[in-house]
C-alpha cells in the first residue's frame, strides 16, 4: 500500500546508527514557508541512467488510479501534484508557487507557476488542474478513483487567469497538506483522447523525466525531460526494476547492476557498507506497519481479543532481533511526526500471562487464526509475520499460523469494497506523506471506506469533528482523542514506524527521503 522491498556467516549486522529526520512544518496556512523554484541551477547534465530496484512493481501509469507507493513512485518521475514535500517534509512549491486558504477553510486558491509544459510540448493550463482534480473526485467527470476522498470534501472547481479555485463542504482544515501529496495534474485533452488503458501504459505529465518504455510488471524506462520547468535533470534517465528477494536487489546493487535498491534487510547491512560499491543510507519513515483484526468477525470481533493480541507480540524483540533496530515501536496508528499523534500513550508491551486472561475473558479460548504478509513488500515483512505469529502460537489458549501472499493479489483482496471479502487478520504497511493522523484513521479505521477493516461510531464522529474543525490546536485535541480511544479499542496489533533502509552505489550522489519518495532528479554522478 501507500511503499515496497547474504551476508557472511558470523558478520554482524551493522553498527551504523539510521541517522534522525527533521520534524516537518505542520503549518498548512496561508503563505508559503519555503520555496523550491525555477532558479535552482542544475549541475552539468550526465548520460548516466540511474536505476532503481524496488521489491514490487507499479500497477499502472495512470497517477489517479492506484493508492499504493510503489506505483506512486514510478509516476512520480513523470507527473507532478501541485505542491510539493522537501526531504523532510516540509510543504514547499510545485506547479503552483502561490497558495492561500479562503473563507475560513472552505476554500484554497493556487496560482500556477508560467512555462510549465506537458512531455508532448503542450502548455499547462488552470483547465488542465481544475480537469485533474474533477477526475479524482466527480465519478461522471472521471471515473471511482480510488483517490476520491484524498482531496478533502471537494464541492466545486473553479479556474481564473493562471489560478484555480478549490471549493469544500464542509471546510478542509489540511487542503495544502492534501495537495501536496495528492493529485498528479494530468492534460485534459490527452486523457479524454485516450482510453483507460493506454493511460496505464503511456505518460505525459511535466515532471523530470518522460517516459521511454513501460514492460508492465517488469521495468519502466525514463529519460531526462530537457524542458522541466525546474532544470533538465543532471542524469540522464532512471530505469526502475524490482525484485521480491532482497538478497535479489542486493545483488544486483554489488553487481553494479542497480544504483538505489530498497529495504536492504539488517542481515545484509554490514555487506553494502563493506564492499567498495555501495553503502546503507536509512531514514525512519512515515510508514506505520501493523496488524489489522477484522473486527465483525471472531474472534477479532472482541476487544479484548484484540488487546490480547498486542500483549502477546514481542514488539521490542522483533525490532532488536529481525530489523536489527530499524524500527521504532508504535502505541497508536498516528506516528510522532504527526499532527495528532497523542504523546500520552505508551505501547502495549509483551505480557503474555495478561495476553492468555484477555483471551480466556474474551471467550475467543482455542482460537485457531492465520496471519497473512505480503512478500518482500516492506523490509523483513514475512520474518515479522513470523515471529508475531510464533509468539502468538505460544500462548496456551490460541493457535497462530502464516500465510505468505504475492503484495498484488493481496491488495486486491483489501481494496474491495465488501469488509467481509477482506483477510481477517493480516499484516500491512500504511504511509502517510501528509503528516496528518486523518490520513491514516480515516481510511484504515473509518466506516464505509475502501480498506477499512474497523467501523466504530465513536472514532467515526471524532474524525468528523476534526474533518469540520479549522483551529488547529482544537483539532488537535480531537485527533489526540481519537488516538487515544483506537489504542484502547486495539483494532491493530500496533507493530512499529518503519525505517527506510536503502541500498546506494558510489556511483551517485543522493539522500532518501522521509516520505519514501525516491527522486533521482536529485541524483548526480560522482
Amino acid at each position: 500500500m501507500a511503499g515496497c522491498a547474504g551476508q557472511q556467516d558470523g558478520e554482524e549486522p551493522t553498527d551504523t546508527e539510521p541517522p534522525a529526520t527533521t520534524e516537518p512544518s505542520d503549518d498548512d496556512g496561508e503563505t508559503p514557508t519555503e520555496t523550491d523554484t525555477p532558479t535552482e541551477t542544475a549541475g552539468p547534465a550526465s548520460d548516466l541512467n540511474v536505476v532503481v530496484t524496488m521489491g514490487n512493481m507499479d500497477s499502472g501509469l495512470d497517477p489517479q488510479d492506484h493508492a499504493e507507493t510503489n506505483t506512486n513512485i514510478v509516476v512520480r518521475q513523470g507527473y507532478e501534484p501541485l505542491l510539493n514535500r522537501d526531504r523532510e517534509g516540509a510543504i514547499i512549491e510545485g506547479l503552483a508557487n502561490e497558495w492561500e486558504r479562503l473563507e475560513d477553510g472552505r476554500a484554497a486558491r493556487f496560482t500556477l507557476r508560467d512555462g510549465v509544459t506537458f512531455h508532448n510540448g503542450d502548455p499547462l493550463t488552470a483547465e488542465d488542474v481544475a480537469y485533474s482534480i474533477r477526475r479524482i473526485v466527480f465519478e461522471d467527470v472521471g471515473f471511482a478513483s480510488p483517490q476520491a476522498t484524498d482531496l478533502g470534501a471537494v464541492s466545486e472547481v473553479e479556474t481564473g487567469d493562471g489560478e484555480v479555485t478549490v471549493r469544500y463542504d464542509p471546510l478542509n482544515p489540511i487542503p495544502f497538506a492534501l495537495f501536496s501529496v495528492n493529485c498528479d495534474i494530468m492534460q485534459q485533452s490527452w486523457v479524454e483522447e485516450h482510453d483507460r488503458d493506454f493511460i496505464n501504459q503511456n505518460l505525459n505529465g511535466t515532471g523530470p523525466f518522460q517516459l521511454t518504455s513501460y514492460d508492465a510488471g517488469n521495468e519502466v524506462v525514463f529519460e531526462r525531460f530537457p524542458d522541466f520547468w525546474k532544470g533538465a535533470a543532471e542524469v540522464g534517465g532512471v530505469t526502475l526494476n524490482s525484485s521480491t528477494e532482497s538478497s535479489t536487489r542486493v545483488n544486483r546493487l554489488l553487481a553494479e547492476e542497480s544504483h538505489i535498491v530498497t529495504n536492504v534487510p539488517p542481515q545484509e547491512v554490514a555487506r553494502v557498507n563493506n564492499s567498495d560499491v555501495g553503502s546503507i543510507k536509512a531514514v525512519p519513515s512515515t510508514r506505520v506497519i501493523f496488524l489489522f483484526m477484522r473486527y465483525d468477525i471472531e474472534p477479532f470481533s472482541s476487544q479484548q481479543f484484540r488487546q490480547a493480541m498486542n500483549y502477546a507480540v514481542d514488539v521490542e524483540s522483533i525490532i532488536e532481533n529481525v530489523l536489527s533496530g530499524f524500527g521504532s515501536p508504535s502505541s497508536q496508528p498516528t506516528l510522532p511526526l504527526f499532527t495528532g499523534h497523542n504523546p500520552d500513550l505508551d505501547p502495549y508491551g509483551y505480557d503474555p500471562d495478561q495476553a492468555e486472561q484477555l483471551v480466556e475473558e474474551s471467550g475467543q479460548a482455542g482460537a485457531e487464526i492465520t496471519l497473512q504478509t505480503p512478500i518482500g513488500r516492506y523490509l523483513k515483512d514475512v520474518e515479522i509475520a513470523q515471529a508475531a505469529a510464533e509468539q502468538i502460537n505460544s500462548l496456551s489458549n490460541v493457535t497462530c499460523d502464516v500465510e505468505q501472499r504475492d503484495f498484488g493479489a493481496y491488495v486486491q483482496d483489501l481494496i474491495t469494497g465488501n469488509i467481509e471479502d477482506k483477510p481477517p487478520f493480516g499484516l500491512l504497511g500504511w504511509g502517510n506523506g501528509e503528516f496528518d493522523a486523518s490520513q491514516t484513521i480515516v481510511p484504515l479505521l473509518t466506516t464505509g471506506t475502501t480498506l477499512t477493516t474497523y467501523e466504530n461510531s465513536e472514532i467515526d464522529q471524532l474524525m468528523d469533528q476534526a474533518a469540520s474543525t479549522a483551529n488547529p490546536d482544537d483539532r488537535e485535541d480531537i485527533l489526540q482523542e481519537a488516538n487515544a480511544r483506537l489504542h484502547e479499542q486495539a483494532p491493530w496489533v500496533f507493530m512499529h514506524q518503519q525505517f527506510s533502509v536503502y541500498g546506494v552505489s558510489n556511483a551517485i550522489d543522493w539522500e532518501p527521503r522521509v516520505d519514501e519518495h525516491i527522486d533521482p532528479y536529485r541524483a548526480s554522478p560522482n
